[in-house]
């Protein structure tokens, strides 16, 4: 398989299991725009070219969010970016408190290449945080989430100064709006 259709198919594979799935800011959007944004920041702000990593951004929710297995991403897309989908994943089984602690221990952990798509995530949910918050959030809860973004972000630093740069703009955007 050439590396443009590996990376069509896993956005057609993300698509199919993310259907019905939204964001929760009061926009509600497709979840599939979010995957799509997060291989986007990779490739357009941070340089990233590879399509297995851009492919695995894509990915990067299905095995917490869908009945998707490893097994399955292993058969379809390889071993690179089965593994790579599987270090991004957070144990969903844990308490929301517990799993936010892991990511910020475990961020300086992962490889450069998770570490990459864990930065763009970080971004793009800072940014759908700040563009569209969930209406039951109150300021205090939004602050919260971009402290503890911030807390991951600081173990993923020195991979890409330009997504780094942009996470730090996308951040001292959303205080200014909520601080």
């Amino acid at each position: 398989m050439t590396n443009a259709a590996t990376l069509l198919l896993a956005a057609r594979f993300a698509a199919n299991r993310h259907r019905g799935q939204h964001r929760k800011g009061d926009l509600s959007h497709p979840y599939i725009e979010h995957l799509l944004e997060v291989a986007s920041l990779l490739a357009d702000t941070g340089g990233i070219g590879d399509p297995e990593i851009l492919a695995a951004a894509v990915l990067h929710d299905t095995l917490e969010d869908t009945e998707t297995t490893s097994a399955e991403l292993r058969e379809l897309f390889g071993e690179r970016i089965a593994s790579l989908v599987l270090e991004v994943t957070d144990d969903d089984g844990l308490p929301e408190n517990v799993r936010r602690q892991r990511q910020i221990e475990h961020a300086p952990r992962l490889s450069y290449n998770a570490k990459l798509i864990k930065l763009a995530d970080k971004i793009s949910n800072v940014m759908d945080v700040t563009d569209h918050p969930p209406s039951d959030w109150p300021q205090e809860r939004l602050l919260e989430y971009i402290d503890w973004a911030e807390r991951v972000v600081a173990g993923l630093r020195g991979v890409n100064p330009d997504l780094e740069k942009h996470f730090d703009e996308v951040a001292a955007q959303a205080r200014a709006k909520f601080g």
